[in-house]
């Protein structure tokens, strides 16, 4: 497998505005719309430079994980919990107004009711665990 680079976020990358793709992207994702948010936030990775742009990544990936729980996919959502984690890991709580540590935190709590669930009660989980994206 080849070796993934690995994002180090400095303080001025936190600073600014988001992409336009990315403010698409959480008004999908907000919205459930997860595959939707996937397309609009990979563009907006496409399209920026630096290390904001795995901020991005990781919100994407957060997006389909909730998507493999909606589908019952139990090792689909922890394959992108953890894809998530690795990109998402390295930002601040707080980076260009998105709430980075608030959407780990709901991951975790969705995450551990996936694992609390299993993959044959998955269909069970309450959707409402799914929270939105908080930024400003």
């Amino acid at each position: 497998m080849p070796e993934r680079e690995v994002p180090c976020p400095s303080p001025a990358d936190c600073e600014g505005e988001l992409h336009p793709y990315a403010i698409q992207g959480l008004l999908l994702f907000n919205q459930g719309e997860y595959w939707r948010a996937h397309e609009a936030l990979e563009e907006a990775w496409r399209e920026e430079k630096g290390q904001i742009r795995h901020l991005y990544r990781g919100v994407l990936q957060v997006g389909v994980a909730y998507l493999h729980v909606k589908r019952g996919n139990y090792d689909g959502a922890l394959k992108l919990y953890h894809r998530s984690q690795y990109w998402l890991d390295p930002f601040p709580r707080m980076c260009r107004g998105v709430e980075v540590g608030q959407l780990q935190a709901d991951l975790e709590a969705v995450i551990a009711e996936v694992r609390r669930l299993g993959p044959d009660k998955l269909n069970q989980i309450n959707l409402s665990l799914l929270k939105p994206v908080i930024y400003r």
